[in-house]
């Protein structure tokens, strides 16, 4: 069964990097609600090994995208290559053709090469030379971004980060955790490769994302989203902090996690659950304050129903 498939690779991903229970349950909600996943954090904290480990768990094509500064849009999207024995064009497909795409350390590589991505992630279809090529389903990006203030790196553009449905942070774990990270791989409890048994197949994801659309949303939950986005456009004071596919988002995410959470229907904790990792990274106050305080405060002034 699928579900019994879908706890089955909850454990698998927390069993691979250890203390990344949050991580992983925000992964799959991405997964699930039919968007995709921005994983921020400093590097070597695990960030690539999560997201591999999903995107080897699911089945169906996998491409990893390694983002340099001189990569270029073609190298992503493909490109069309002239048969001199044919007299025509022949259309090789990029990277992105594939169910799964990891972009590792997308925010190495240029704002040009960053936005050739919205197509793909907003319609799931490439248009090159006037044609319209559909995209394989389902499909994932799932991307990892070193901290903005590392050497290197180049902001993603607000487009961009719209596109992403929510925003993972990974912290370096405690001094415990890291102590059961070093024993579990002295012991070989960890493996480093890549694991080959796939648990769920490109069937079995779109049966879960069509389940998560039987979850209802009361309408006075709707209110209780629409509230929360309408607070956090007053305490960021602008009308356009947080945009209508950011509401969606939020219902989408929300209503994902009730389904991982095995509950009925969606319930203000869901949502409250899901509120700062769909709108933190939407987030950027002209006066420099951050994000999260802003978060916070939106659900601290926000009645619940």
């Amino acid at each position: 069964m699928p579900r019994a498939a879908l706890e089955r690779l909850r454990e698998r991903l927390v069993s691979t990097v250890l203390g990344s229970e949050d991580a992983a349950d925000l992964l799959l909600t991405a997964l699930l609600a039919r968007g995709h996943a921005l994983i921020e954090g400093a590097p070597g904290i695990g960030k690539t090994s999560l997201a591999h480990t999903l995107a080897t768990s699911i089945g169906g094509t996998f491409k990893r995208v390694q983002f340099t500064p001189d990569l270029l849009p073609a190298d992503l999207l493909g490109y069309s290559l002239y048969r001199m024995d044919r007299g025509d064009f022949e259309f090789v497909p990029g990277p992105v053709f594939a169910h799964c795409v990891l972009a590792d350390e997308i925010n190495r590589t240029s704002p040009r090469v960053q936005s050739a991505l919205l197509e793909c992630m907003n319609e799931q279809q490439v248009t090159l030379d006037g044609i319209t090529r559909p995209l394989p389903a389902p499909f994932f990006v799932i991307a990892t971004q070193n901290d903005s203030d590392r050497h290197g790196t180049f902001p993603l553009p607000e487009p961009q980060l719209d596109r992403f449905l929510l925003s993972i942070r990974m912290d370096l774990p405690t001094a415990d955790v890291q102590q059961r990270i070093l024993l579990a791989h002295a012991a070989g409890e960890i493996q480093s490769g890549p694991k080959d048994a796939t648990l769920l197949d490109p069937a079995a994801v779109l049966l879960l994302q069509n389940a998560v659309q039987e979850v209802q949303v009361a309408p006075v939950l709707a209110g209780y989203i629409t509230a929360l986005c309408e607070s956090l456009r007053r305490l960021s004071g602008s009308d356009h902090a947080v945009s209508v596919r950011g509401s969606l988002a939020l219902m989408q995410a929300s209503r994902a996690a009730a389904y991982l959470d095995g509950a009925p229907a969606l319930y203000p904790d869901h949502i409250q659950a899901l509120f700062p990792a769909v709108l933190r990274h939407r987030l950027s106050p002209d006066d420099g304050r951050d994000p999260a305080e802003l978060i916070t405060a939106a659900l601290e002034s926000t009645p619940v129903p």
